[in-house]
């Protein structure tokens, strides 16, 4: 088993390809070699490739799985309406450590990426193009592909083309956040609501989908609406990506038709034979009990009426080796370090749901559950991005779906298992985000409660019942180096002090001991 995966893993496919023809044949489909293996492709009007896209029932594949002729629709009528040009924008993001089907697109076939993008342009009557990506490798082959069809971002072309390079991050694989470093801005999500498809690059309305979901839209133009839908299910046609990783023997992509039982595209990747979990749609998404997961199929309605997710087309199983609960804590702390630190609800509410998720594990008790109950039920639908809703729908899904486990954790010494690290993390930790290898700790001889440093570093420490921090020790991560160290200048009793972490790890610290007669405090109470 390997925690951490290749920019392009293995690539294998169930029953006949679509998306990755003829990567077999070769490492990568050049323009020459991409023509020879799906041919050309003729354009389409506006309307027509609306009816196709709906037809085919092609959704998103980035996760959010809009409709794709109704956001095509929409561009359109928008740009009419308002007498401008819209703009295609293809998010190659995929900045999820978990997650590698639209990077292996990008890197082996970028021609049907592109193929898909200008057919959409040319019918939307769109003079700029952006691809967003977010790793060297993507940028590469994509820049590759576009020289080799002539493209560029030259003024008075036809169509103006260009890579948009941004930080590995997850919340730069957000379109507002695509959409406002593609202006010149951070790729950061705004923090305000505002369809793309009314305005979106340089205001203009903007056509924004994932790399997988134009590639789809390029095959089922060639081939046809009859003959893609020949393919998976009826009422979801066609194959998805999917990447297969954590406990695996063989970490790959795999093209799947929709309909194909979970079950074998698990032991085609070497999954244990009943794995204790799988989790479904990556670290936004949701865990399925390994009793439920032999019974599911590949499909988006079929994930979810079993509690799963497609998502972003991961799928990671874990076996019974390893503790389900310390395996959702990595991520937990992970998902919490990725916040843009622009919002409550992300900057402080997902630390402190991977700490209360910590404290039911060190014995917390019914009342620490309960307290990471409300924290997750306090942070959904209330950020600036979707980032804190998925993350505290995999914190909901982590309680659902181990309940043995947490019954263990909760009302006795726990399950008795360590924690593998099978799922893929720290491999991936974007510079930005890793930890500093420094922690903040409080002399307790000197602290006389002022609560000078939970104003400042909310993120890091809280003040219990007591009015005194709730922590004796936190991890400090990159983004929070700074105003750790003005914490430390301004606390007026000189209680607080910066030290090398001898073995960082990508977390926050957990609690650990309080000093006698400073009980210690329940998830939520105290400053938030």
């Amino acid at each position: 088993m390997n925690a951490s995966l290749p920019d392009v893993p293995e690539v294998r496919v169930v029953g006949l390809p679509l998306l990755t023809s003829g990567l077999d044949l070769v490492e990568r489909l050049d323009l020459a070699m991409h023509l020879k293996v799906h041919g050309p492709l003729e354009p389409m009007a506006g309307e027509p490739l609306a009816r196709l896209a709906e037809q085919i029932a092609l959704r998103g594949r980035g996760g959010a799985g809009f409709p794709f002729d109704r956001k095509l629709r929409a561009v359109a009528d928008a740009a009419i309406r308002r007498g401008v040009r819209p703009v295609v924008v293809v998010n190659g993001s995929e900045d999820e450590p978990a997650c590698r089907k639209d990077t292996v697109l990008i890197n082996r076939a970028p021609h049907l990426i592109l193929d898909g993008a200008l057919l959409a342009a040319e019918a939307l009557g769109a003079r700029t193009l952006v691809i967003g990506v977010t790793r060297d490798s993507t940028e590469a082959s994509m820049r590759t592909a576009l020289a080799e069809r002539g493209l560029g971002d030259r003024r008075g072309s036809a169509l103006r083309a260009r890579v948009q390079r941004n930080p590995v991050r997850m919340v730069t694989g957000e379109s507002s956040a695509l959409v406002r470093s593609a202006d010149g801005g951070p790729p950061l999500p705004p923090g305000r609501k505002a369809r793309t498809s009314e305005y979106g690059v340089g205001g203009a309305p903007t056509l924004l989908s994932n790399a997988e979901t134009f590639a789809q839209l390029a095959v089922a133009a060639r081939i046809g609406a009859d003959r893609y839908c020949r393919t998976g299910l009826r009422e979801e046609p066609g194959t998805v990506l999917l990447t297969l990783a954590g406990a695996v023997t063989r970490p790959m992509v795999v093209e799947v038709p929709t309909g194909v039982p979970l079950r074998y595209v698990l032991q085609l990747a070497g999954a244990p034979a009943l794995p204790q979990g799988v989790l479904t749609g990556g670290y936004h998404g949701k865990w399925l009990d390994g009793v439920t997961a032999n019974e599911a199929v590949i499909s988006r309605a079929g994930l979810e009426a079993c509690g799963g997710a497609l998502g972003a087309g991961a799928v990671l199983p874990i076996g019974e080796g390893t503790c389900p609960l310390g395996e959702s804590l990595r991520v937990a702390h992970w998902l919490a370090s990725e916040s843009a630190g622009q919002c409550g609800p992300c900057y402080l509410g997902l630390p402190a749901a991977a700490r209360g998720l910590a404290d039911v594990l060190q014995g917390g008790g019914p009342t620490a559950l309960e307290a990471l109950r409300e924290v997750t039920r306090t942070v959904k639908r209330r950020g600036a991005c979707k980032h804190p809703d998925g993350s505290a729908a995999f914190l909901e899904s982590t309680i659902a779906a181990f309940t043995d486990d947490l019954a263990a954790h909760v009302l006795g010494d726990g399950c008795g298992r360590p924690v593998a690290g099978v799922l893929p993390l720290q491999a991936e930790a974007p510079p930005a985000q890793a930890p500093s290898g420094r922690r903040l700790a409080v002399d307790w001889t000197l602290c006389q409660g002022h609560g000078l440093c939970a104003d400042i570093v909310p993120e890091l420490i809280q003040l219990g019942p007591d009015g005194f921090p709730s922590v004796a020790e936190a991890a400090v991560p990159r983004y929070s180096e700074a105003r750790a160290s003005r914490a430390v200048r301004r606390c007026p009793a000189l209680a607080l002090r910066i030290e090398e972490d001898p073995a960082p790890v990508i977390r926050p610290a957990l609690p650990t001991a309080l000093p006698p007669g400073r009980g210690r405090r329940a998830l939520g109470s105290g400053r938030q």
